[in-house]
């Protein structure tokens, strides 16, 4: 099987972070951060991808962001 990598460098280590983001309108203005998402990043050059939190776990989306 052929080992892929970052679409950017072709490293092949990654790590996710959670993050949370406000949306628009009233939840802009009072700063409730309710979108949710994993952000899957190369540990080599930073190239970075975000997944939908509610729509995706950590696991799979790292080898999505492989082409897995």
């Amino acid at each position: 099987m052929e080992e892929r990598g970052c679409i950017k460098c072709g490293h092949t280590k990654a790590e996710t972070k959670e993050i949370a983001t406000t949306g628009t309108g009233l939840s802009k203005m009072f700063d409730i951060q309710h979108n949710k998402f994993v952000v899957v990043y190369c540990t080599n050059c930073g190239y970075s991808e975000f997944y939908n939190k509610q729509a995706s776990t950590a696991s799979n989306v790292v080898d999505f962001f492989f082409g897995g």
